[in-house]
Formats: structure tokens, sequence, C-alpha cells
């Protein structure tokens, strides 16, 4: 080989590993340095979030039923209360440190994916039922489950009926734009039992229809069964039959693409679950904040680090709501359990350490 090639080969050799080091290097982002965040670890917010609106106009529009005693019921003082209440006083809590800051509206079944996904309300806190289609075709985001319910049959002590199998022949009241119309369908389905859907718009007329005779059973979630019931004449001669048609996680839900106001509603929720969890409740929580040691304990109260802030909350938010309207616990237990006239066993809806399924991720 002539010594000129040869001196032309070696140098392209030299420079080649060079050359793909320096593409490689234009080609490869730098890794941040600790503590840095890129792009695609965190969440991208487009434009001012909900949470901005709410605090910018001093109050938070929260859609419920307004007719279902211990989840949301107004009495004729026009005062709100109930579980699904309870939610918005606790997110209104952790925003204004005020947990009455709430404006309530009352939605029926059919209307309240529309009212929410149009932006009228900030949040639905209505009983409703996590599902698949809900979650990928509403336009939704769910929140933590608030109430594992399962959905059953009531009817009259005297009706002769006992099963569903009895209802072949007989009427149903159901209500329309519900999960509950879809599983009684499924259900009578795979029984092979042939009946007739009585159906209506409003949770009160389906019941009122059920009570005048319109049909022989009503069907709903148990929790709802077992409310209604006590706004019932003889309400005693009522009963709910032990057959469960399906599971029904009952969740609130926030329109979907605004990743910070629904992390907010999402670690309000789990707040208050944790803050149970550890012992936390409405009458301690001042003296917890003051004299607790535990690295657990001082972060969900604020007291270190700064996990309110990437929630768009005030650090503190945690034991707002727990001074202003209680832990998990609490809420369940005055609005369904033991301090209320419905008495539901919290079965399912203990914490994870009682054999349920409450259960918070780390505040860390």
């Amino acid at each position: 080989m002539p010594k000129w090639r040869f001196l032309l080969l070696a140098t392209m050799l030299t420079i080649a590993p060079l050359t793909a080091c320096r593409d490689r290097s234009a080609q490869t982002p730098q890794t941040p340095q600790t503590g840095q965040t890129t792009a695609t670890e965190g969440k991208s917010q487009q434009g001012p979030s909900r949470i901005d609106t709410i605090v910018s106009r001093g109050k938070l529009i929260c859609g419920v039923s307004g007719q279902l005693p211990g989840f949301s019921f107004v009495d004729e003082k026009g005062k709100y209360s109930g579980l699904d209440v309870d939610v918005c006083r606790a997110i209104a809590a952790a925003i204004f440190d005020d947990p009455e800051k709430v404006e309530y509206r009352n939605l029926n079944a059919k209307e309240r994916f529309t009212v929410l996904q149009a932006g009228e309300i900030d949040i639905l806190s209505r009983n409703t039922t996590y599902t698949v289609s809900r979650d990928s075709t509403t336009g939704l985001e769910f929140a933590p489950t608030i109430f594992y319910d399962s959905q059953s049959v009531m009817v009259k002590k005297d009706s002769g009926i006992n099963s569903l199998k009895d209802f072949a022949g007989k009427s149903i009241c159901v209500q329309t734009g519900t999960s509950t119309e879809q599983n009684l369908s499924d259900q009578m389905r795979k029984l092979g039992v042939k009946y007739s859907p009585v159906v209506f718009e409003e949770v009160n007329a389906t019941f009122a229809a059920y009570q005048e005779g319109r049909c022989q059973g009503v069907t709903a979630d148990r929790s709802q069964l077992v409310s209604k019931r006590t706004t019932l004449p003889n309400s005693e001669n009522n009963v709910i039959l032990p057959e469960v048609m399906s599971k029904e996680p009952l969740t609130p839900a926030v329109k979907s693409g605004d990743a910070k106001w629904s992390d907010a509603v999402r670690w309000i929720i789990f707040a208050a679950i944790e803050a149970e969890d550890l012992g936390i409740n409405s009458t301690n929580v001042d003296q917890i904040v003051a004299s607790s040691t535990d690295p657990n304990i001082k972060r969900l109260l604020g007291k270190e680090g700064d996990l309110g802030k990437g929630l768009g909350l005030p650090n503190d938010y945690a034991a707002r709501i727990v001074k202003k309207v209680g832990n998990y616990g609490e809420m369940y237990d005055r609005n369904i359990g033991p301090k209320s006239s419905l008495k539901l066993d919290r079965g399912q809806n203990k914490l994870w350490k009682d054999g349920g399924l409450m259960y918070s991720p780390p505040f860390r």
C-alpha cells in the first residue's frame, strides 16, 4: 500500500470515534443535577388550574345529590350534611381554612357528568360509582374512593319475595342514568329472570313509586337503600335482600386535564384517611401539631417539608382538614356510622390495618 494511502486511512480511523462520541453527546440530554426535575418527570400544566379559579372566586362549587341522608342531604333550613358533603367541606377547609366556603348544586344522576364536563361545578361528590367506561370516555378524573358499596334490592316484608329469582313477571323501580340500571339488567339476564324495569330520573321519584306500589322492589346501592328506608313510612316493613349484584366504589370526580387540581383533591382525601391511620383527630390535632416528633406526622401536618406546595395548597392543609372537619373515621361515624341514624357497619371501609380497604399512599 502506498505510504500516502496508509496515512489517510490511519487519520480516518482516528477521527471516526471522536465524531461518533460528539454525535452521541448531542443526542443524549444532560442528566439533571440532584433536586432538578425534567419535563418528563413532572406534570405539565397548561394555563391556570381550577384551584386558582376557586381561590379567586372565594368558594368551592360542589355537585351533590341533596336527597340522600348520610351522604348528601339538605334539611328544611338549607343546611347540607353527609359524607359526600364532608368531602367538599374538607376541600374548602384545605384551601380557605373554612369548611363553609362551599356552594352546593343538587344534581340528578342523568345530568351530573354533563354539568361537571361543562365546568359549572368544581367537583362532583355525589355517590358516583367509579367504572372503566366513566374513567376512559367521560373526560373525568376520579379521586380516591370514599365508600366501598354494593348493590341490592329492597322489598316489602310481606311481599313473599326472598331472592332475585322471585321477581319473574314482576317489576323493579330503578333510577336511570346510573350503573345500577345496567347492573340490574345484567344480573337478571344472567339469572334468566324476565322482569319489568320501571325507570325514573330522580331518586325521590324512584322510591316514591316503590312506596306507592308501582313496582314490587326498588334497587340501588345498599347504602342508599338503608338511607332511603329511613324516610319511608313504616320503614320497618321494608327489607333489603341479601343478594349482592355488584361492587360499587363510590368516588368523587373532577374534570380531567388539570393535574394540579386533581392531585389536590386526591391528596386532601388521602390526608383524611392518613390522619385516622396515625391516630390524629379533631380533638387532639392541635396538641399533636405542637408536640409530635414523629417524622410521618410532622410531614402530614406541615411541620416538616413542603408537601402542600406541590399541590397548590398551604403546607398545613391536612391539619386544617382534621381540625375543621375531622379525619375519615370521624366523617364516617357521624354521617353513616354509629353516631348517625343509619348506623352502617364500616365493613370494607375500615382502615387497612383493621381488615378494610381504606389506605393512603405515603406522605413523603
